[in-house]
């Protein structure tokens, strides 16, 4: 156990060390990335985790600031128990498929926190419409909107970070409250 705690230490001191080695460029340009991700979204009425395919482009706006045009696509499958005097009672399955459109406003942090070059940490918020289409298999004639309290409307707050392979590459991690990605930042 001792030497697991010690590995842990001298791991985090290496990273940290790396991490503020060499300061960032004051004058540090972020836009003009295309950011490809997969991950995983997690949204209550669902109630389980979906795959996610996310893509944005990010435009400087100010020093350290972008806003990033955004599109995003999950579909996932599910099962409604219905039934009437005319339709014996039985597991209905539909498709839900939501896209997310709008725009994801990012502040850098990389001066503040005196980051290495190669490192990028973020905070942002997403905004836009979720529109949705809900596909019900034959026989199936109930009430067809799933969730009837989801809000066309979309948000979303962000945490994340880009390690950058080389100038042009980058590999990024974007925690969110609704739906967290992986992938690769193209800087342009």
């Amino acid at each position: 156990m001792r030497k697991i705690k010690l590995t842990i230490i001298m791991l985090s001191i290496a990273l940290s060390g790396s991490l503020v080695a060499q300061e960032v460029s004051p004058n540090e340009k972020h836009g003009n990335t295309l950011n490809a991700g997969v991950g995983i979204g997690y949204y209550g009425y669902i109630g389980s985790t979906t795959p996610v395919l996310h893509a944005d482009f990010e435009f400087d706006v100010a020093k350290n600031f972008t806003l990033a045009p955004f599109v995003t696509y999950y579909s996932y499958q599910r099962y409604y128990y219905w039934g009437n005097k005319d339709n014996p009672y039985r597991n209905y399955r539909y498709r839900q498929t939501v896209i997310p459109v709008g725009v994801k406003g990012t502040y850098y942090f990389d001066q503040l926190l005196k980051a290495n070059a190669k490192w990028d940490f973020y905070l942002a918020g997403s905004l836009g419409f979720a529109y949705r289409k809900t596909v019900w298999e034959n026989g199936y004639y109930g009430e067809t909107i799933v969730h009837k309290n989801s809000s066309a409307l979309y948000f979303d707050g962000h945490i994340g970070a880009e390690y950058h392979l080389n100038q042009r590459a980058g590999l990024f991690l974007d925690l969110s409250s609704g739906i967290s990605t992986f992938g690769l930042a193209l800087h342009f």
